[in-house]
């Protein structure tokens, strides 16, 4: 879900910016890019190594086999 516009794609140089990735993932502001001591080229690897929120709870609901209910808490 987008919840804040998104930042420009690039910075002056023609370079992909950290902020724009971490909002094209979902992230909250800052998630990655306030992080003390993470220069640009590590918060773009640490973003392309992330995994998208989004992305993995659709993949746990399709992949994972529903939770069978328990007996003893049905009859409770």
């Amino acid at each position: 879900m987008l919840t804040r516009p998104a930042p420009a794609p690039t910075d002056a140089a023609g370079r992909l910016r950290a902020d724009f990735v971490e909002w094209m993932q979902g992230l909250d502001a800052g998630w990655v890019t306030a992080t003390p001591g993470l220069g640009r080229p590590a918060q773009l690897t640490a973003l392309g190594n992330g995994v998208v929120p989004q992305q993995a709870a659709r993949a746990l609901r399709l992949l994972a086999p529903p939770f069978p209910r328990c007996p003893r808490c049905a009859a409770a």
